[in-house]
């Protein structure tokens, strides 16, 4: 049996960082919030059991982005574990070898996992040595705008650049034509910088009106693992979904039955 997590830092802030405490107060776990100057009376800080300025003199995006004063801070309010929530620090993998590195838990994927999918480039290699489709992107990270303009010269418009890190529609954009690309480049660079810490850009050929079509996949450290079937993601407004519809209305029965393909040493949930 692994440790009992007695405390927790939620490193993220808002409805976000409500709901981590919530579930915390029902497993009798403390509770540690970060707040950024700006959030200094934001509903998150004052429904934790200890609350704590994060990133002094930083912007409010950076404030939260700030690893070395998350981690003073988790270190100081003696936490046992640091939920990142999603967005912000959530995917990122120097954040997590932190938190390992101090002895505190990182309640996510562990760095290598984060290595292997919180990087979409890397994600995309990890699906195709799985033999898995995917749609044509670019081989690697982008690093200019000509890199750019010569992909979608080879697998035509419209294209859309993206953030390699994070999620959540940030650092996207979709391009129709030749001309729209350093604009778009510049754009989605500058706005993966501001939300993840890292302006590195891929590219990938824009599919038009897709069903946007989810497995999610709970695991544990004690080799317990659960799928929740699937979920449509298809309503989405800026890259962001919108309505979820769980079970799907579009996929057939034989097709479920293919997606979710259930290995016997998968629990049922």
């Amino acid at each position: 049996m692994g440790k009992r997590i007695e405390k927790v830092l939620a490193a993220n802030r808002g409805e976000i960082a409500i709901r981590i405490f919530r579930a915390c107060t029902e497993l009798d776990i403390h509770t540690v919030a970060i707040y950024s100057k700006e959030d200094y009376g934001s509903y998150h800080r004052y429904k934790a059991d200890e609350a704590y300025l994060v990133g002094e003199g930083k912007k409010p995006i950076d404030a939260y982005l700030d690893i070395e004063g998350i981690i003073a801070i988790a270190k100081m309010s003696g936490v046992d574990a640091i939920h990142p929530g999603y967005g912000f620090l959530s995917e990122n993998i120097e954040f997590a070898k932190r938190c390992e590195e101090e002895g505190i838990i990182f309640i996510g994927p562990e760095s290598r996992h984060l290595d292997m999918f919180g990087d979409k480039v890397k994600a995309r290699t990890q699906a195709e040595l799985a033999d898995i489709p995917v749609i044509p992107g670019s081989d690697g990270p982008v690093t200019n705008v000509e890199e750019v303009k010569e992909f979608g010269e080879q697998y035509g418009f419209p294209i859309i650049i993206k953030a390699s890190l994070g999620g959540g529609g940030r650092g996207m954009r979709i391009v129709e034509k030749i001309e729209e690309v350093e604009e778009a480049y510049d754009r989605a660079k500058s706005e993966a910088k501001a939300a993840f810490g890292n302006d590195e850009v891929y590219v990938e050929r824009f599919i038009q009106n897709p069903k946007h079509i989810e497995v999610q996949i709970l695991a544990d450290t004690h080799g317990n693992i659960v799928h929740l079937y699937e979920r449509d993601c298809s309503v989405q407004r800026r890259h962001q979904k919108v309505v979820e519809v769980a079970p799907s209305v579009s996929l057939s029965e034989d097709l479920r039955k293919g997606f979710v393909r259930q290995p016997s040493s998968w629990q049922k949930y």
